[in-house]
């Protein structure tokens, strides 16, 4: 390039010199190297000229304007540039094109939008699933095509680390899990996935365990009736026969606290038991939860401390905390050693409300902690004869926390005792009215 550039110079050099020379033989010197020079700028805009007539429209099959010297090299080099350049265009409009057509092929609706929610792109399962179309919807808001409160919230939230299930706005049959992802300038990439026959089987799983429970109640509560009275009666009976009538009658009440929190849970999560926001009083809740404990505790001598750090009311359902909340503490009864402590704290701060129950027993393994609010999940299932449990305390308790938008946090570690705190939004929390008194 630089050899190229003296040679253009030389070239230059040698033009005005032999128009200088011209004009010295007719002894004007200057005209001739004003003419050179003339001539070389008009020659430069010539050149110029069809540059920018080039470039205002060039296109993939329109050749570069043929010249010499330094504007010959210019118009070449860009002319490749130009070639280079439209088959990148091609090669990324190949994979865009590509990428469109088997994003089509998804059964899932991917929607793109910017930053505030204005639709520039979706596909074909989108259309169908959420009743978008092509010629119209283009550049709308999408909140104002799914018109779902919790849509609007969940997309303004910017936390979409669990998805959002719904109904479709075209076809209300559809159940659709709605996740958000971020990329490039704060855009927004929108997977709507059709959850309708998992939908389905949850609920036929919900019925089906509320109905049978509901079934099972009756005939059991016989059971257990003639089983009490031949308990009551054990002296009048065989010895051989009250070990086994006093076994029934345990596995009786077993299968009965079974089946209470059964329909508990059923009616929890189907919603058949609303949500009544009253004020409760937590710490008179905590502190009768805690009487109970101790006498659960009997002779293995437990020390439960209580500590009630604010005395505000929390609005809530007061049933369904207080099955919450019993189910904690009573769990840290069962499974702390004779002799163990345990600790129900009542505590507030910028965030919101807690409680927390601290036990001082052998601990569960981290591997097990996430999945200790499914149903009938044990970390150790050798331990649940000596218990009693049902394995679905954890489970209302997870279920209880979410109607009143809540949530429960599980710390332990091996061989030192484990802590269960529900966190409990800032907005629940309302000051108490002080009591008029007489004069």
């Amino acid at each position: 390039m630089q050899h190229n550039g003296s040679r253009y110079l030389r070239h230059i050099l040698s033009g005005l010199l032999g128009s200088t020379l011209v004009g010295l033989y007719f002894g004007e010197p200057v005209y001739g190297l004003t003419f050179g020079l003339v001539i070389y700028l008009w020659w430069t805009l010539v050149q110029a000229r069809r540059l920018h007539q080039w470039l205002a429209k060039p296109s993939a099959t329109d050749e570069a304007p043929q010249s010499i010297g330094l504007w010959g090299d210019i118009f070449d080099n860009l002319h490749k540039l130009h070639q280079n350049h439209l088959k990148t265009q091609d090669r990324l409009r190949a994979q865009i094109n590509r990428v469109q057509e088997s994003t089509n092929a998804m059964r899932d609706g991917v929607i793109m939008t910017d930053s505030r929610g204005a639709m520039e792109w979706w596909n074909g399962s989108a259309e169908y699933l959420l009743g978008f179309r092509r010629n119209t919807d283009q550049g709308q808001y999408i909140h104002n095509l799914i018109r779902t409160p919790a849509f609007k919230s969940y997309f303004d939230s910017r936390d979409y680390r669990e998805p959002l299930e719904i109904h479709s706005p075209a076809k209300p049959r559809i159940h659709l899990q709605i996740q958000i992802s971020l990329f490039g300038d704060d855009d927004r990439l929108i997977v709507a996935k059709d959850v309708t026959r998992l939908y389905q089987l949850e609920q036929m799983r919900r019925d089906f365990v509320g109905n049978v429970s509901h079934e099972m109640r009756t005939p059991l509560t016989v059971i257990s009736g003639y089983l009490e009275t031949l308990v009551d009666n054990a002296g009048d009976l065989p010895p051989k026969w009250r070990r086994a009538i006093n076994t029934m009658a345990a596995q009786s009440s077993r299968m009965e606290a079974l089946i209470t929190d059964l329909i508990l849970l059923s009616k929890i999560e189907t919603g058949e038991q609303t949500v009544n926001d009253t004020l409760t009083d937590v710490d008179q809740l905590i502190s009768q939860i805690s009487h109970d404990a101790r006498a659960l505790s009997g002779d293995r001598q437990h020390e439960i401390r209580v500590q009630v750090g604010d005395h505000r009311l929390l609005k809530g359902d007061e049933s369904q905390l207080r099955s919450a909340f019993s189910n904690l503490i009573f769990n840290a009864v069962k499974y702390t050693p004779a002799g163990g402590k345990i600790t129900v704290s009542w505590s507030t701060n910028r965030e919101g409300a807690h409680l927390s129950v601290k036990d001082t027993g052998i601990g569960i393994d981290p591997v097990h902690i996430p999945r200790l609010t499914e149903r009938f999940y044990r970390a150790d299932p050798s331990r649940h004869k000596d218990t009693g449990g049902t394995g679905l305390g954890l489970a209302i308790v997870k279920h209880v926390l979410l109607n009143h938008d809540g949530n429960l946090e599980i710390r332990s570690r091996i061989g030192e005792g484990s802590e269960f705190i529900c966190h409990f939004p800032r907005d629940r929390l309302v000051e108490r009215v002080p009591e008029k008194t007489g004069n």
